[in-house]
C-alpha cells in the first residue's frame, strides 16, 4: 500500500499524525491531572468515572465504524471529520458549567477521537511498509512522550493558577492546525473501488453491547439488580454481535482477521493492558493528591514518568521482535509489572512517594515495548484490504479496556470507600479528593476510608495483569515473526 502512496506531501502529512497523535494523548494526561478539581467543583465524585467512560464509550462505539469506512472510501474525509467533531468537544468540554454538559462534551470528543486516533496509524501503515513501520512508530511516540511530560506540567500549572476549564481550551488551536495539515498534505493511495454495504445491525448490536455493559457496570454500586439486567444485555448483545458479523456480507468486524489466534492475542492483550494504563492514569494522581497533598503539578509528574519510558522503549520494538518471540517477550515484561503492581494492593500510608515514581517506570517500559508491539503485528498479521480495520480494532480494543475498566474502578472505589466510612459523610471525602481540601483539613478517617479504596482499585489491576499473562501463555506461535 505503501508504493501507492503519493509521497510529495509525506512531511505534512506526517506533522498532522504528529500533532494528532499529541492532541489525543494530551487530553489524557491533562485532563487526569485536573480531574480531582474538577470532581471537587462539581461536586462529582459519584460521576468521576463518567468524565473519561463517556469519551472512551463512544470512541469504542465508533472506531470499527471508521476504521471501516476509511478501508472504502479513503482516510482524509474520515480523519478530518474526526478532527472537527474532537476540536468541538474540547472546545464545549471546557465551557461546561455542570457535571452532566462535561460529561455530554467528553462524548462528543469521543466520537471525533474514534477516527482520529486509529487513522494516525492506519495513514502510517500506508507509507510505510512493515520494516519501516516500528521505527516510524517510535518516532511518532515522542509526540506521545512530549503530551507526557507538558501534559501534566501544563494541566497542574493551569489548575492551580487558573481554572480546570483551560485543560481543554489548549487542544482546540492544535485540532484547526492538523485539519488543514491533512488537507494541504495528504493525497489519497490509489486503491480498487470498494462498494460499501453499511452493516446496520453489526453498528446496533455494537452500540447495544457497550452501552449496556458501561451502563452495567455503573450501577454496580448503587443498583445491583439494575447492573445484572443491563450486564445480562450486553452478554446477549455481544452473542448477537458475533453472530450478525458471521453472516454479513460485509461486517463491521470482519471475522477473518481473527482466524490467526495470534492476532486475537495481540487484541485482547492491547485490551487488558489498557485497562491497567487508565488506572495508573487516573488513580496514582489522586493517590498523591488526596493522601499524600502533592499539588497537582507535582502529582501529574508520576504520569509523566511512565510516558517517558514508554517513549524510550518504543524504539526498542523493532530490534527486539526481530530476535525474540512475542509470547517470551510479553511474559516476562509483564510478570515484572505484575509484581511492581502488587506492591499497590497492600501499600500502607507511609508507603514512600518515590515507589510511585519507580512503579510508574516499569509500567511505561512494559507497556511502552508490549502495546507498540501489539500494535505493529496486528497490522502484519492480516491482509493489506483489512490494514485499516485491524488497526480500528486494536483501538477499539484499548479503548474497550480503558472504557469498562474505568468503570469498574469507579464502581469499586466508591463501593470501598463507602464500606469504611464508619459514620463519615461521603460529601467529607469527595472533599478530600481535592489535594487543596485535604492539606487544610486533615481527616486520618477520610484517609482511611480513601486508601482501601485505592487498595481494591489496584487488587483490580493485578488481575487485570494475571489475565494478559494466562491469554499470553497460550499463544499457539513459537517463532519469531518475519
Amino acid at each position: 500500500m505503501a508504493t501507492t502512496t503519493k509521497r510529495q506531501g509525506r512531511g505534512l502529512v506526517m506533522a498532522a499524525v504528529f500533532i494528532a497523535t499529541f492532541m489525543t494523548s494530551v487530553e489524557v494526561t491533562i485532563v487526569t491531572t485536573a480531574l480531582p478539581a474538577i470532581i471537587s467543583d462539581l461536586h462529582g465524585l459519584a460521576y468521576q468515572s463518567w468524565i473519561m467512560s463517556a469519551y472512551l464509550l463512544t470512541t469504542a462505539i465508533t472506531t470499527p465504524i471508521y476504521g471501516k469506512l476509511a478501508d472504502a472510501i479513503g482516510r482524509r474525509g474520515i480523519f478530518q471529520w474526526g478532527v472537527v467533531l474532537f476540536t468541538v468537544g474540547t472546545l464545549l468540554s471546557g465551557l461546561a458549567p455542570h457535571i452532566l454538559l462535561l460529561i455530554l462534551a467528553r462524548a462528543l470528543q469521543g466520537i471525533g477521537a474514534g477516527a482520529v486516533m486509529p487513522l494516525t496509524f492506519t495513514i502510517i501503515a500506508d507509507y510505510y511498509d512493515f520494516a519501516h513501520r516500528a521505527n516510524v512508530m517510535a518516532l511518532n511516540n515522542t509526540a506521545w512522550g512530549l503530551s507526557a511530560l507538558v501534559g501534566p506540567l501544563i494541566g497542574g500549572f493551569l489548575v492551580d493558577q487558573l481554572s480546570w476549564h483551560w485543560v481543554f481550551f489548549v487542544n482546540v488551536p492544535l485540532g484547526v492546525l492538523v485539519f488543514f495539515l491533512i488537507q494541504v498534505g495528504y493525497r489519497e493511495p490509489n486503491r480498487k473501488h470498494v462498494s460499501l454495504t453499511i452493516d446496520r445491525l453489526g453498528i446496533a448490536w455494537l452500540a447495544v453491547t457497550l452501552i449496556a455493559l458501561l451502563l452495567g457496570i455503573q450501577a454496580l454500586d448503587q443498583q445491583p439488580w439494575l447492573a445484572a439486567l443491563l450486564l445480562v444485555l450486553a452478554c446477549v448483545g455481544g452473542y448477537l454481535l458475533f453472530r450478525q458479523e458471521q453472516r454479513a456480507t460485509d461486517p463491521l468486524i470482519a471475522p477473518q482477521m481473527f482466524q490467526s489466534f495470534t492476532f486475537t492475542v495481540q487484541i485482547l492483550t492491547a485490551l487488558l493492558l489498557s485497562g491497567v494504563l487508565i488506572g495508573y492514569q487516573v488513580y496514582f494522581p489522586i493517590w498523591l493528591q488526596s493522601l499524600y497533598h502533592l499539588g497537582a503539578t507535582a502529582a501529574g509528574l508520576v504520569v509523566t514518568s511512565s510516558s517517558v519510558l514508554w517513549l524510550v522503549s518504543s524504539f526498542l520494538v523493532g530490534p527486539l521482535i526481530k530476535r525474540w518471540v512475542p509470547r517470551t517477550l510479553s511474559l516476562i515484561l509483564v510478570f515484572i509489572l505484575t509484581c511492581a503492581y502488587l506492591l499497590l494492593t497492600v501499600a500502607s500510608p507511609n508507603f514512600p512517594v518515590w515507589a510511585f515514581y519507580v512503579i510508574a517506570m516499569v509500567n511505561g517500559t512494559v507497556m511502552g515495548i508490549v502495546i507498540s508491539m501489539n500494535t505493529v503485528l496486528s497490522q502484519h498479521l492480516v491482509p493489506d484490504r483489512y490494514v485499516g480495520s485491524a488497526t480500528s480494532i486494536l483501538t477499539l480494543g484499548r479503548s474497550l479496556g480503558q472504557t469498562v475498566m474505568t468503570g469498574v474502578y469507579g464502581a469499586v472505589l466508591t463501593l470501598v470507600i463507602r464500606a469504611n466510612l464508619h459514620g463519615l459523610s461521603f460529601k467529607t471525602v469527595n472533599a478530600a479528593i481535592s489535594a487543596k481540601a485535604a492539606a487544610s483539613v486533615h481527616n486520618p478517617q477520610a484517609a482511611a476510608a480513601i486508601l482501601a479504596g485505592l487498595h481494591g482499585v489496584f487488587m483490580m489491576v493485578v488481575l487485570m495483569m494475571v489475565l494478559v499473562l494466562v491469554i499470553n501463555w497460550r499463544d499457539p506461535n513459537r517463532d519469531i515473526i518475519q
